[in-house]
């Protein structure tokens, strides 16, 4: 692209932002121009390690000329206020989930982002995988029939394998454990096939390593319908990622062990292996597009705050040891 959007990273602190840098450089109409870390050390390394300038004023970079808009992977704590002076100096956003830890900071983002014009985008990528759009198509065709459960676990080893940085476990920058991290992409898939408003959240979360938030997590939703979703999360054990769904029809399983689909009716012996079309295009790259098209990522930015919704009524729900009624105490 002859004049490639111009992009800073700003925050090292999430693992997924070199991730993000790497997706800077790689895409055909972004460029990386600058890192931005409260960190110095860390920022430095950063910077260095992507070939770029390292900013460590954040006000003297969002004032470049030079710099269009800029990906956010700080503590989900520092979200709200580096968002809203991004949005300020007029550059558009492309950010780690959660959005913010509050339903208020993250409706106040997104009003900001609109009243300026920008495009803001929330990294919530499981949404275009190809499971994904199977998974939906089956369910738009009723091929389950009425669902009654649905129970999807995603996990990792980080915890005990020691590769997870200690700051993930630190409750006043994190928000919260392996629910408010990892459990993000269960959550808003649960959303997405059930319904975001469930009638009552219940939560269990425990610490394994015994650090001060927990690595496992397990969530349950009850839907107005009879329907139960099961979220499962974990920073424990890394076991492949799986989607199990059952209706009066047909039971459908996802495991990305092969990245199999599979569907089987009642009485019968045999699973019947469905297709997986390739993955839509990718959050960052649709973010992309939005700015150089002038749009707004409505479904995205909708789903985003209603994650942040249930993840709040989750951590509440643990944390009082007590059913949260969905819509009272989820802000």
């Amino acid at each position: 692209m002859s004049n490639p959007i111009r992009v800073a990273v700003l925050g090292f602190w999430h693992v997924h932002a070199a991730e993000y840098a790497a997706r800077v450089r790689e895409h055909p109409d972004t460029e990386l121009v600058a890192v931005w870390d409260d960190d110095l050390a860390r920022g430095q390394a950063a910077a260095d390690a992507g070939r770029v300038s390292f900013v460590h004023n954040l006000d003297a970079l969002l004032a470049r000329d030079d710099l269009d808009a800029v990906t956010v992977t700080t503590a989900t704590t520092e979200h709200h206020a580096i968002m809203l002076r991004a949005i300020q100096a007029g550059k558009h956003i492309f950010t780690e989930k959660l959005l913010a830890p509050t339903v208020a900071e993250a409706e106040e983002i997104i009003a900001a982002a609109d009243n300026a014009s920008l495009a803001l985008m929330v990294s919530l990528p499981r949404l275009y995988h190809g499971y994904t759009r199977a998974i939906v198509e089956q369910l738009d065709q009723e091929r389950l029939g009425d669902l009654t459960y649905c129970r999807i676990r995603l996990s990792h080893d980080g915890a005990v394998a020691g590769w997870l940085p200690e700051r993930f476990y630190d409750p006043a920058a994190a928000v919260g454990g392996a629910l408010s991290d990892l459990g993000c992409h269960p959550v808003y898939l649960t959303q997405l096939f059930l319904g975001a408003v469930p009638a009552t959240v219940n939560a269990t979360y425990v610490s394994f390593t015994k650090r001060h938030v927990e690595d496992q997590a397990v969530v349950t939703l009850e839907y107005p319908d009879g329907v139960i979703g099961v979220v499962e999360t974990g920073f424990v054990s890394n076991n492949p990622f799986t989607i199990e769904m059952h209706g009066t029809r047909a039971s459908l399983a996802y495991d990305s062990t092969g990245n199999q689909l599979r569907m089987r009716s009642p009485g019968a012996d045999t699973w019947q292996l469905l297709s997986v079309p390739e993955d839509n295009a990718d959050a960052f790259s649709q973010w992309v597009r939005h700015i150089e098209d002038g749009t707004r990522a409505d479904d995205n930015l909708t789903r985003a705050i209603e994650l942040t919704r249930l993840v709040s009524a989750a951590n509440t729900a643990a944390a009082t040891a007590a059913t949260v009624r969905y819509g009272m105490s989820a802000a």
